[in-house]
C-alpha cells in the first residue's frame, strides 16, 4: 500500500484538479438549467391564484425550444472548441449561459420571451460537454477517462440537487412573485465566480507549469508517443468535419445519444410534475424526493465510470470493457417498469411515494452510469483533435432526442390530463427499454473496436 502511495505521489494528482473544475462547471450548468423545472408548478397554476396559467404543452414548448437550440449548437460548439481550445471555449460557453439564465427573470409570463431567452441560454450551455469531454481526453489516460467523466458528469446531479432545494427556498423566502426571478438571477451569477478559478488553474497539459513531467508522461502512457510540440501541432490540426459522418463510429455515438439523452431530460424537467400529480406533493414536499433522486444518481455516475476501469485492469480490451459495462448498465433500467406499481397509493398507502422514488433513483443512477461510459466511447475511438466535434455531433443527436421526449411528455400529460398516472406510466415504459435497444444498435454499428487513425 505504501509503495502504491509512493508511485501516486511521484506521478502527481494535478489532473484531478482539472476534473474538479469540470465537476463544478457541470454543476453550475445543470443548476441553471433546472431552475425552470422547479418553477413549473407556479407557472402552470391559474392566473387567479397568482400563476401564469400555462398548460403542460406550453411548458413542453419552452423546454423543447431550449433543447432544440442546445442540440443544434452542440455540433457547432464542438467544432469551435476544437479550433479555439478548451480553456477559452468553456469560458465563453459559461458566460453566455449565465447571462441568459439571469435574463430569464425579465421574461414575465410571456411565453415567447421565455422561448427566446431559454433558446439563447441553450446556445451557451451547448459548449459544456464538448469542452469537458475534450479536456478529459487531454488530461487523462484512457483507463481513467470513464472515471474522470463520471466525476464531472455527476455535476449534472449535483446541480439538479441544489436547484431542487434552492429554488423552492427562494420562493418561500421572497414569495412566489419575486422568488422565481431571484432563483434565475442568483443561480446565473454563480458562474462568474467559477471563471476566476478556471483561468487561474487551467491550461493544456503541454503548457501547464503545475504539471510534473511524470504526470504528463502518465497522461499519455496509453497514447501514441507524443512530444509536447507534436501535441500542440495535433491540437491545431484541422478536422475534416463532414468526413466524420462517414464513420460508423460517429453514427454509433449519434444513436447512443439520440436514444438515451431524452430520458435524462424527462427526469430533469418532469420529475417534480410527476410527484405533484401522482402524490399531491406541495413545493416544500417536492424538495427532498427530487434532491434524493439526483443525489443517488451521483453514485451511478461515478460507479458506472469505474466499472470498465475495473475490467481493463484485469486485462480486458478497452472497447470490450466499455461495451460489457454498458450492457450490464442497460439492463438495470428495466426495474423502472415497476414505478407505477409501487406508486399505487391504494396498495402501499403512505409508503407508495417512497417506493416509487426509490425505483426512479435506480433508473436515474443507471442513466448516469450509462452516460459516463457513453461520453467516453468518443475518446476510445477518435483522436483528440476530433473529440470536440464528435462529442458535439452526439450532443446534437441527444438534444434532438430530448426535444422529441419533451413534446411526447407534454402531449401525453395534456391528453391524459384527468389521469396523469396513465401518461407517466407510458413514459416509464419508454425509460425502461430504451437502453437495451440502444446498446444493441450501437453494437450492430461497431461490432469490433477500431481506432480512427486517418483523420
Amino acid at each position: 500500500m505504501s509503495e502504491k502511495n509512493e508511485i501516486i505521489q511521484k506521478i502527481g494528482r494535478y489532473r484531478w484538479v482539472i476534473a474538479s473544475l469540470l465537476l463544478f462547471a457541470t454543476t453550475i450548468n445543470y443548476m441553471d438549467r433546472q431552475v425552470l423545472a422547479n418553477v413549473k408548478e407556479f407557472f402552470c397554476s391559474p392566473v387567479a391564484s397568482g400563476g401564469f396559467g400555462w398548460t403542460n404543452t406550453d411548458y413542453a414548448f419552452i423546454t423543447s425550444f431550449f433543447t432544440a437550440f442546445y442540440a443544434g449548437m452542440t455540433i457547432i460548439a464542438g467544432w469551435v472548441i476544437d479550433k479555439i481550445g478548451t480553456k477559452l471555449g468553456l469560458a465563453l460557453s459559461l458566460i453566455v449561459w449565465s447571462i441568459f439564465g439571469m435574463l430569464n427573470a425579465l421574461a414575465g409570463s410571456v411565453i415567447a420571451l421565455h422561448v427566446a431567452i431559454r433558446s439563447l441560454f441553450g446556445v451557451g450551455e451547448a459548449g459544456n460537454f464538448p469542452a469537458s469531454i475534450k479536456t478529459v481526453a487531454e488530461w487523462f489516460p484512457k483507463k481513467e477517462r470513464a472515471l474522470a467523466t463520471g466525476i464531472f458528469n455527476s455535476g449534472s446531479n449535483l446541480g439538479a440537487m441544489i436547484a431542487a432545494l434552492f429554488v423552492p427556498w427562494c420562493m418561500v423566502i421572497f414569495g412566489d412573485q419575486l422568488g422565481w426571478k431571484m432563483a434565475f438571477i442568483l443561480t446565473g451569477a454563480v458562474g462568474f465566480l467559477w471563471l476566476i478559478f478556471w483561468f487561474i488553474f487551467y491550461d493544456s497539459p503541454s503548457k501547464q507549469k503545475r504539471l510534473s513531467k511524470e504526470e504528463y508522461e502518465y497522461i499519455h502512457s496509453d497514447d501514441v508517443v507524443l512530444t509536447i510540440q507534436s501535441e500542440i501541432d495535433q491540437d491545431k490540426a484541422k478536422v475534416p468535419w463532414l468526413k466524420l459522418l462517414t464513420y460508423r463510429q460517429t453514427w454509433a455515438v449519434f444513436v447512443g445519444k439520440f436514444m438515451t439523452d431524452g430520458i435524462w431530460w424527462f427526469y430533469l424537467f418532469w420529475l417534480p410534475d410527476y410527484l405533484h400529480k401522482q402524490f399531491g406533493m406541495s413545493k416544500a414536499e417536492l424538495m427532498w424526493p427530487t434532491f434524493t433522486v439526483y443525489g443517488i444518481a451521483i453514485f451511478g455516475s461515478v460507479f458506472g465510470g469505474s466499472i470498465p476501469m475495473f475490467m481493463m485492469k484485469r486485462g480486458m480490451p478497452v472497447y470490450k470493457a466499455r461495451m460489457t459495462s454498458m450492457l450490464l448498465i442497460a439492463l438495470v433500467p428495466l426495474i423502472v417498469l415497476t414505478t407505477q406499481y409501487f406508486g399505487n397509493v391504494e396498495h402501499f398507502g403512505t409508503y407508495a411515494s417512497t417506493l416509487a422514488v426509490a425505483v426512479i433513483c435506480i433508473g436515474a443512477a443507471a442513466h448516469q452510469a450509462w452516460s459516463a461510459n457513453m461520453f467516453t466511447t468518443v475518446s476510445d475511438m477518435f483522436p483528440k483533435k476530433a473529440i470536440g466535434s464528435v462529442t458535439g455531433i452526439g450532443a446534437m443527436a441527444g438534444g434532438v432526442g430530448g426535444v422529441l421526449v419533451q413534446l411526447l411528455v407534454g402531449y401525453l400529460t395534456d391528453l391524459y390530463v384527468a389521469t396523469p398516472k396513465v401518461a407517466y406510466g407510458i413514459m416509464f415504459v419508454v425509460c425502461s427499454f430504451t437502453y437495451i435497444i440502444t446498446w444493441s444498435l450501437m453494437k450492430l454499428l461497431v461490432p469490433r473496436h477500431r481506432v480512427i487513425t486517418d483523420l
